[in-house]
């Protein structure tokens, strides 16, 4: 049976050509890591890791310098570094009721710490309005996700930016969802910092990552991992500078030549590009399932205010138990439950049942499209 992989949220897939190619190629001919050595391999592993800071500012509108890209074993990595890097005893956060657990997690570790979740309406978008009457003389951070990983509703990141700087409250963003699928700018945005993972829409692969810091607000941050850097050698405290400051020990480089062959592919497609092929698919999938029976869309229908991302709740029925028929019958690969965002789902009324997820990625065509649109009519109308 022929696969229909429909689960790009999670990781993407395939790659494009030449990712795999260049980790063999580290592994195989170069072996070298970075900071270390002086060596021509060595310098080599150093310009690829310079060049893939270079593709994501270009790719961001990353207005700092290169330093300020960081390299995280991903986007939870990045995002615990934050918050976990900046947050002291009596602080207050704003977060969103959208959350994903690698936001709300670390959150919810810290002793002391307090939080406010703005109100987002039953189609996961925020209510603009709820975020000035939650901020406080204590509030110290704004972190949200741009885009679901539920049901792929993005937030106005831009308006939140304008709020934030009229309080003079850092804004973060989790672009899990939302990086290579999706503009983002960091400047016009007004932010502060932002995670990424490589393994989702960056098309790169997993356990690497992008944290995008400016300046000042990487000076507030407390490093989370200490150890060597392969600079200020003579010292047992850690350089204050970037990105030694947040890279210590031995770099992922199978990652790094990776996921620099990736943001090559992103920046050669266009992000425009890439995203009006997704939301042509979207646009399709979401027009097939009119008039079906058995199952509701959740989130919004704008396709301007949304991914690829399609979750479904198969009302009259088991949506675990679809997901299981989707793959063994129909070969449709997708993901089934709480999608580890469970205040999301209360947000959208899909709690504690889940909902099936379809999410499409730069390889899917619309004859995948129309054989999932298929197999959810004949599994909700049965």
């Amino acid at each position: 049976m022929k696969t229909v992989y429909l689960d790009n949220a999670a990781t993407s897939f395939p790659k494009p050509d030449g990712v795999s190619d260049r980790m063999k190629e580290y592994m195989d001919s170069v072996g070298a890591t970075i900071n270390r050595s002086v060596y021509s391999s060595a310098a080599e592993a150093g310009f690829v890791a310079l060049t893939l800071r270079e593709r994501a500012k270009r790719l961001f509108n990353f207005n700092e310098k290169p330093t300020h890209v960081i390299i995280t074993p991903g986007a939870t990595a990045g995002l615990n570094f934050i918050i976990k890097g900046l947050l002291k005893p009596n602080d207050h956060v704003i977060v969103s009721s959208m959350e994903h657990n690698a936001v709300m997690r670390p959150i919810m570790q810290l002793n002391g710490i307090t939080f406010d979740r703005i109100p987002c309406d039953g189609e996961g978008r925020l209510k603009l309005s709820g975020i000035e009457p939650l901020i406080r003389a204590n509030t110290r951070l704004l972190i949200m996700a741009h885009g679901s990983n539920v049901c792929g509703t993005v937030q106005d990141a831009e308006a939140v930016g304008r709020i934030c700087a009229r309080h003079g409250i850092p804004f973060v963003l989790d672009a899990a969802q939302t990086a290579g699928h999706y503009p983002i700018d960091f400047d016009r945005f007004n932010l502060s910092g932002l995670c990424a993972p490589g393994h989702k829409g960056l098309l790169g692969p997993s356990g690497i990552g992008l944290m995008l810091l400016r300046d000042e607000f990487a000076a507030r941050l407390d490093p989370l991992i200490a150890g060597g850097t392969g600079s200020a050698s003579d010292k047992e405290y850690l350089p204050d500078y970037l990105p030694d400051r947040f890279e210590s020990g031995t770099p992922n480089m199978p990652g790094i030549y990776g996921l620099e062959a990736a943001l090559a592919f992103v920046e050669a497609a266009g992000v425009s590009a890439l995203r009006k092929h997704e939301l042509e698919l979207t646009s399709r999938f979401i027009a097939g399932l009119e008039g079906m029976r058995g199952v509701r869309l959740v989130g919004t229908k704008e396709l301007e205010h949304r991914t690829g991302v399609i979750s479904l709740d198969f009302v009259d029925g088991d949506n675990a138990a679809i997901a299981f028929k989707l793959e063994s019958e129909y070969g449709i690969l997708t993901r089934c439950g709480l999608h580890c965002a469970p205040s999301a789902h209360k947000t959208l009324g899909t709690f504690p049942q889940g909902t099936v997820r379809f999410s499409l990625g730069f390889a899917n065509t619309e004859n995948d499209v129309d054989i999932a649109l298929e197999a959810i009519k004949a599994l909700s109308e049965a």
